[in-house]
């Protein structure tokens, strides 16, 4: 897929089909995430991929816009260490940053997903540390459902000129 028909055509997908997603194309998607920029270089990430059933059906238990978790057939919890950065409180960058990655790669190789976002929301942080064990020094971030797409996906038009301003506001 060209890489501008890609970004135009990313949509967050909520529904998927029972069809299996290849553990390739989940491998790829990630490579893709942890080749993002982050502030120095540090790449304070950690990635928590699921494929179990019974805990994908669990986060909507908590979360309460992870509904399409129920379908989906992986997610991954991307998480941050900041013991790993270089110039403190730049994690939530990184880590938005290689979120975009994930979701472009996943787009790009034909499976649909969506950003749920779990921080700063402390009740769905926790709640994503105790469902997937994740270190208490770890920052579970975002939550991205994966699965091939149930519902289409095409261009829309967001381009708003009067929000750019040249050389001053």
């Amino acid at each position: 897929m060209d890489a501008l028909d890609c970004l135009f055509t990313r949509r967050s997908i909520r529904q998927f089909t029972a069809d299996p997603v290849d553990p390739e194309a989940l491998n790829t998607a990630l490579e893709a995430a942890m080749s993002a920029p982050s502030a120095g270089n540090a790449q304070p990430w950690h990635f928590v991929l699921v494929r179990e059933r019974a805990l994908l059906d669990a986060v909507p238990g908590f979360h309460p816009y992870a509904a399409m978790s129920r379908q989906a057939q992986a997610g991954v919890l991307v998480c941050a260490d900041p013991a790993l950065e270089k110039y403190p409180g730049y994690w939530p960058l990184d880590c938005a940053a290689a979120v975009q990655n994930l979701l472009l790669a996943l787009h790009a190789q034909g499976l649909g997903a969506v950003w749920v976002g779990v921080w700063p929301e402390a009740d769905r942080v926790e709640n994503f540390r105790k469902l997937l064990g994740v270190p208490a020094q770890v920052i579970p971030h975002s939550w991205v459902p994966v699965g091939v797409p149930g519902q289409p996906a095409h261009r829309a038009d967001r381009f708003r000129p009067e929000r750019v301003h040249e050389n001053r506001w």
